[in-house]
Formats: structure tokens, C-alpha cells, sequence
């Protein structure tokens, strides 16, 4: 996998920081034309439904708060960057992995505001939901095996990458969140959204949302991300951690192709 740009890994950096003031943030974007509009297009779009029209960067951030700009540009330079990958023509369909992972994005947020998750921090569900499958881009053309092996066979796709590879696409989610310096709950869902009991209980509940999410999109066939046989045992106790219920799961579904539709924004830019 490439590297993030220099002005993403600043962003990261700033964001990293208890101290750190908007007004620096604002000073790195801003130094990007091509990410202060990446930025701005995406706060004006449908997904956030800004009542006025915002064009000013200083604005956006003191608006928005810095940690959902960081996430933004985050999850905007990571697809550009999968896109422009020596892999961009890996064995998974691009548009459909993409669905997928925006539509665990989407329902990681509705049921993480859902078990009561504060609002300021429904946003880095959304961003943990649209990256936690981001392992399985570097595997190239050997996946297409796996991936057949796991439909024929109709098992998880994790113990099909165990089988031909010897490391799965969690591992390699780790590696890249290594290299991308990415930390906390990002990070743990690239390399742990399968393996929820690992976890400190507070990353535990946290992810457990998530790989709620990523059950329920394999469930309801949104999308493709290569496993359409997940190993679902485990449904009655991540729902026990995150203290939801069946019916909750089964409320977000008027909810979720609307909100699918309008994060469409995240592939566009």
C-alpha cells in the first residue's frame, strides 16, 4: 500500500494532539487546494445537510469540530489512494467493495447513536465502518481463489485467508494502520473488527457496533466485499455488548439506503 500524502499525515499528527487549535489545522488544509475543496465539497454535500452553504475552511472546522474534518480528509485521501494503488485492479470490484464498505459506515453510525454513543463521536464510526475491510486490497489476483473457495464452500471468508495465505486480511489491516499511522479505534478496526472479545472493554463495545454493522450489510447483500458467508455465531453477543436488541437492528433499515445514497459523496470526490 502507498503511503498517505505529507499534508494528511500532518492532519493526522494535529489531530493527535489534546493541545492542538483549529486555527493549525486550518493552516495545513488550507496549504491544499485540491483537500480544502475535497473538504468543503463534502461538508456542503447532502450527507451533512448544512442548512447554508459554507465556504470558508476556518468556518468548516469551527463548525464541524476538528475531529470530523480530520476524518474527512482522512477517509477521502485513503480511497484516492486505494484507487491510485498498483492493486486498483484487484479481484474485488471496486464500486461494490466501496458500497459495502460505505453501507457499514452508514449502519455502524445509526446503531452506534442508536446504543447511545454521543453525537460528537458518531462521525468516527462512520469512518471505522468505511475502512475496517481495507486488508483485503493488497492480496492482488491470489484472492480470487480465496474468494471462490469461500462462495463454493459458503464459509467465513477470514478462515479461507487463513488457509491460503497463513494471515488474513485483519493482519494486513494492522500493518497498513502501522504505516499510515493510524491509532485507537481506526486502527483497531482495521485489524480487529472480527475479533471483538480481544479487545479492552471500552474498544470492545466500540467495535462491536462495527462488526454489528458489517453483519448486518452481509445479511441484507449491500454491496461486495468477498464474504458472503460470515461466521454469524457471535450475533447474540456482540448485540449483548452494545445492549441492543433484533428490532433495533431491523429499525435502521428505512434509514440506511437513504443514508447510503447520500454518502455516495465519499466516491466522488
Amino acid at each position: 500500500m502507498p503511503s498517505l500524502s505529507t499534508t494528511v499525515g500532518k492532519v493526522l499528527e494535529i489531530c493527535s494532539r489534546t493541545d492542538a487549535s483549529p486555527n493549525e489545522l486550518n493552516k495545513v488544509i488550507s496549504l491544499d487546494p485540491v483537500l480544502t475543496g475535497h473538504v468543503l465539497k463534502l461538508i456542503n454535500s447532502a450527507y451533512y445537510s448544512m442548512v447554508c452553504k459554507v465556504t470558508s475552511l476556518t468556518r468548516a472546522i469551527t463548525m464541524l469540530g476538528m475531529n470530523t474534518v480530520k476524518n474527512m480528509a482522512l477517509s477521502t485521501a485513503i480511497i484516492q489512494t486505494v484507487a491510485g494503488s498498483s492493486h486498483a485492479k484487484q479481484p474485488l470490484p471496486t464500486v461494490q467493495f466501496w458500497a459495502h464498505s460505505i453501507g457499514v459506515g452508514v449502519s455502524a453510525k445509526l446503531l452506534a447513536k442508536a446504543s447511545g454513543i454521543a453525537v460528537q463521536e458518531l462521525e468516527e464510526f462512520f469512518i471505522a465502518g468505511l475502512l475496517h475491510d481495507l486488508g483485503k486490497i493488497p492480496f492482488g489476483d491470489d484472492y480470487r481463489k480465496v474468494l471462490m473457495v469461500a462462495r463454493e464452500q459458503q464459509r467465513p471468508l477470514l478462515e479461507v485467508e487463513q488457509q491460503f495465505f497463513g494471515i488474513d486480511h485483519q493482519e494486513v489491516g494492522d500493518m497498513i494502520a502501522a504505516k499510515w499511522n493510524l491509532r485507537g479505534f481506526l486502527a483497531n478496526c482495521l485489524s480487529g473488527h472480527h475479533s471483538v472479545e480481544l479487545l479492552a472493554d471500552e474498544e470492545r463495545v466500540k467495535m462491536a457496533i462495527v462488526a454489528l454493522a458489517n453483519m448486518y450489510i452481509n445479511i441484507h447483500d449491500i454491496g461486495y466485499a468477498g464474504d458472503p458467508f460470515p461466521a454469524y455465531r457471535n450475533a447474540e453477543k456482540l448485540l449483548e455488548l452494545t445492549r441492543l436488541d433484533w428490532p433495533d437492528l431491523a429499525a435502521i433499515g428505512g434509514v440506511v439506503d437513504i443514508e447510503i445514497q447520500k454518502a455516495q459523496i465519499f466516491l466522488q470526490v
